[in-house]
């Protein structure tokens, strides 16, 4: 079995390790001295218990010289995916599968799911209709990712925490394909349920962060320091129910409440978002998939969602005025 991981940052690379590890054929796509470190000395994967191994998959920054695969694995940011379907096509043959391993609303969220939106697409995270043109719904899976994985030094990831990647069709069969990559990733030491509403999965991470990481972008606030603040806590609860209902409008089904789901949140503690991580660090934000997706939706479903409206407008003007957003 053939993998390429596109982005093998830290969860890319964690993958690819793990997948590299227990014989699968795997190809990382990266840049940089990250790039660099693991061409020159392999990919080095820590873990909590002090234990550790080094991979050597493939390494490179050019997909031609891959060849066609029979997973990709999508590990980049939501909003740089549209910018790679040009370079992926050296990699996709006729039954090659993309797995959307990225945070917020994917953009074939609608292929699959039938009912009167069928094959819509959403202009916040497929500007264009790039994805759905160039690499085509047919060939989408969904993963949720839950590890926690950190980069420590150019070619060494050190994993926090989880082992689950939920992984399921658009249209919730239970295909070959599915079942392969679920064995590819369980023999690694993976967890990967195959989901029959992995839309379900996506909205359950979606729903936390969708509240939270907006909101810590702009008050700087840890999760512990957003569970702390009374008036804050209220502005979640009512973005939470703002989302609860258009997630619901599309047919998502959540498992828990809104005050369990944040309550988990707040007792992570003192750890900031990935949004207000790459705004600190000068990166630009995943706002459309987390935030203005679920407002797209909400208008394409007759939901008000004026509480996300605001805060997200906010955090937009956040993100221009650090030079992080398009104006």
């Amino acid at each position: 079995m053939k993998i390429a991981i596109y982005g093998a940052g830290a969860i890319g690379a964690h993958l690819g390790g793990m997948l590299s590890r227990a014989g699968a054929d795997v190809a990382l796509i990266a840049r940089g001295p990250h790039l660099a470190a693991m061409q020159a000395n392999g990919l080095v994967c820590k873990f909590q218990d002090g234990s550790e191994f080094t991979a050597r998959p493939k390494a490179t920054d050019d997909p031609a010289t891959l060849g066609v695969q029979d997973f990709v694995i999508v590990t980049l940011k939501a909003h740089q995916s549209a910018g790679v379907v040009g370079p992926m096509q050296p990699l996709l043959g006729p039954d090659t599968a993309v797995v959307t391993a990225m945070n917020g609303v994917p953009w074939w969220y609608f292929h699959g799911l039938g009912g009167a939106h069928a094959g819509r697409t959403l202009e916040t995270v497929d500007p264009g209709r790039a994805q759905w043109t160039g690499i085509g719904p047919e060939r989408a899976i969904g993963m949720v990712v839950h590890p926690a994985v950190e980069i420590t030094a150019p070619g060494v990831i050190q994993h926090m925490e989880g082992d689950a990647y939920p992984i399921g069709e658009p249209s919730g069969e239970k295909t070959a394909r599915i079942t392969a990559l679920s064995d590819a990733l369980t023999a690694a030491g993976l967890r990967a349920p195959i989901r029959a509403k992995i839309r379900d999965d996506i909205w359950m991470k979606l729903w936390g962060n969708l509240c939270l990481n907006p909101v810590s972008a702009l008050t700087g606030a840890t999760l512990a320091g957003l569970g702390r603040d009374a008036a804050t806590k209220a502005l979640l609860f009512t973005l939470a129910a703002e989302g609860r209902a258009v997630g619901e409008a599309v047919g998502a089904r959540f498992r828990v409440t809104a005050e369990r789901r944040l309550a988990a949140a707040f007792e992570v503690g003192e750890h900031k978002t990935s949004m207000l991580q790459d705004l600190e660090r000068g990166r630009p934000m995943e706002i459309d998939a987390l935030v203005t997706a679920v407002t797209e939706l909400g208008a394409i479903v007759g939901v008000e969602t004026p509480m996300l409206n605001a805060v997200l407008a906010l955090v937009q003007l956040r993100a221009r005025t650090a030079g992080l957003y398009p104006t």
